[in-house]
C-alpha cells in the first residue's frame, strides 16, 4: 500500500465512531487499519497493527484518553495521535497536546480540518527524500469505456493494466464493471473465489486483509475484482457502494483501471465521474465515428467527466477499414489521443491463452503501443525498448495535425 496512511480509531461510542469511519473511509490516502470500542484495549490493537495514525476521541472518558495518549506515544512513537472531542477547553487542549497528541480537532470532524492536520502530521515526521517532504503518489484512475461493442474495450483495459503492472513501482487492480457480460477473467485465464458482489455485500466491515482476499492476482503482477458469478445479482450494486469501493482502491494501489458497460448507466457514470482518465475506444469505421460524436455531446454535459475523456482508435489497419484518419478527425471533431494497431493474431492468442500481451508478446508493435498509452496517461516510465520508439516522429503519441 505504497503511499497509504494507516489509521486506528478509538471511540467508546459506537454512533461517534461510526460517523468517524463513514467519513475516513472515502478519503483517499488513508487506509482505517482497525476500530476499537474500549480505551484499555486500544494499546494492544496498535501495538499489534502498528498504524501511522491513532485517532483517539475524548468525550466518552476524558481521563482515560488523556492516560491512553501518552501510552501510545511512549509504546509507538512512530504512531501519531490526532485527538477528537467536541470540548474546545483549553486546559483539556492543553494537556492533551503535553501527553503527546499531535492535532487536537474539534468534533463533528470536518473534513478539510482533518486533511490538514494529516498534511501537517507528514511533515513534522521526517518522511524525506533527499533531504526534502516527498508527497504521497497519488493514485491514477483510469476508465476503458466503448463507442460499442466489440471494439476492443476490454482488452484494452486488460493489456493496459499488465502494461502498467509490469513496473515494479506500481500496483495495480482492474475492476469489471461490465456486470452482466463482463470477460476480464478470460482474458486473463484465472477463476475468481470472489467477485466485485462479494466486496459490495461486505463493504460495511471492509478491512485491508478481506479486501486482498477478495483480489485475485495474476502472475504479472495486475490484481482483478471481477464481474459477479450470477447475472441475477441477488444484492444491487449501487453508486455509492461503487464510489466506497472505489475509494478503497484508490487507497491502495496506484493505479486502478476500469472496464465498464457499453449501457452507460449510473455506475458507469460513477466510476467516470471518479476517474482521471477516461479513454473512448473506436474504430475507423462509419458507426464508430457517428458514436463518437454522439457520445462526446453527451459528455459535454457532464461537468466532472467531459474534460477527461480521450478517444482512442483501436485496430488500425484493418483491411476493409475505408476511412482515413484525416476524414475520421474531420467527422468527429477533435482530436485523437493515442493510435493502436491492428495484430488480430497475436491478440487472438494472448486471449486463447490467457497470458497479457506483454508476456505473451512483449515485443510486438500492440505491445509497444499499449505500453506508451500506459506511460502516457499512467505517468510512469517506459520499461522495455520503447524509450527509442518513443522518441520518433512517427511515434503512436504524434498526435495528429489536422492538415491534409
Amino acid at each position: 500500500m505504497s503511499g497509504v496512511v494507516r489509521l486506528s480509531i478509538i471511540d467508546p461510542n459506537e454512533a461517534t465512531r461510526n460517523e468517524l469511519k463513514n467519513m475516513l473511509i472515502g478519503v483517499d490516502m488513508v487506509w482505517l487499519e482497525a476500530e476499537c470500542s474500549r480505551y484499555e484495549f486500544f494499546t494492544e490493537v496498535v501495538s499489534q497493527t502498528k498504524p501511522d495514525i491513532a485517532l483517539i476521541s475524548l468525550d466518552a472518558n476524558p481521563e482515560l484518553a488523556l492516560n491512553l495518549i501518552a501510552q501510545v506515544t511512549r509504546d509507538l512513537p512512530s504512531c501519531s495521535v490526532i485527538v477528537v472531542s467536541s470540548s474546545q477547553e483549553g486546559s483539556l487542549i492543553l494537556r492533551a497536546m503535553r501527553n503527546g497528541a499531535k492535532e487536537f480537532l474539534g468534533f463533528p470532524l470536518v473534513l478539510e480540518d482533518f486533511l490538514s492536520a494529516l498534511n501537517r502530521i507528514q511533515i513534522a515526521s521526517g518522511k524525506t527524500e533527499g533531504g526534502e517532504h516527498k508527497a504521497p503518489r497519488s493514485s491514477q484512475v483510469i476508465t476503458v469505456a466503448g463507442v460499442s461493442g466489440g471494439v476492443g474495450c476490454t482488452s484494452l483495459a486488460i493489456n493496459l493494466a499488465c502494461c502498467l503492472a509490469s513496473n515494479e513501482q506500481n500496483s495495480v487492480a482492474v475492476i469489471d464493471l461490465d456486470l452482466a457480460l463482463g470477460d476480464t477473467d478470460v482474458w486473463l485465464d484465472i477463476i475468481p473465489d470472489y467477485t466485485i458482489q462479494d466486496v459490495a455485500e461486505n463493504i460495511s466491515r471492509l478491512d485491508y486483509s478481506l479486501l486482498k482476499r477478495s483480489l485475485t492476482k495474476h502472475n504479472c503482477g495486475a490484481f482483478l475484482l471481477p464481474r459477479p458469478v450470477q447475472m441475477d445479482m441477488s444484492t444491487q450494486i449501487n453508486t455509492d457502494v461503487l464510489r466506497r469501493i472505489i475509494a478503497l482502491l484508490r487507497a491502495t494501489f496506484t493505479h486502478l483501471v476500469i472496464d465498464v458497460s457499453k449501457s452507460y448507466n449510473s455506475l458507469d457514470l460513477a466510476a467516470m465521474e471518479l476517474s482521471d482518465t477516461v479513454l473512448l475506444t473506436a474504430q475507423l469505421d462509419l458507426p464508430c465515428l457517428r458514436n463518437v460524436v454522439r457520445l462526446s455531446q453527451f459528455f459535454d454535459n457532464h461537468d466532472q467527466i467531459a474534460d477527461k475523456v480521450k478517444v482512442v482508435m483501436n485496430r488500425l489497419g484493418l483491411e476493409d477499414t475505408q476511412i482515413s484518419i484525416n476524414k475520421a478527425l474531420e467527422t468527429i471533431g477533435r482530436e485523437i489521443f493515442a493510435q493502436i494497431p491492428n495484430d488480430y493474431a497475436t491478440m487472438v492468442e494472448s486471449r486463447n491463452n490467457g497470458v497479457p500481451l506483454v508476456m505473451q508478446a512483449p515485443k510486438a508493435k500492440l505491445t509497444r503501443s499499449i505500453m506508451q498509452l500506459a506511460a502516457h496517461v499512467g505517468g510512469d516510465s517506459l520499461t522495455h525498448d520503447e524509450d527509442s520508439a518513443a522518441k520518433k516522429k512517427k511515434s503512436l503519441f504524434g498526435f495528429l495535425n489536422h492538415s491534409k
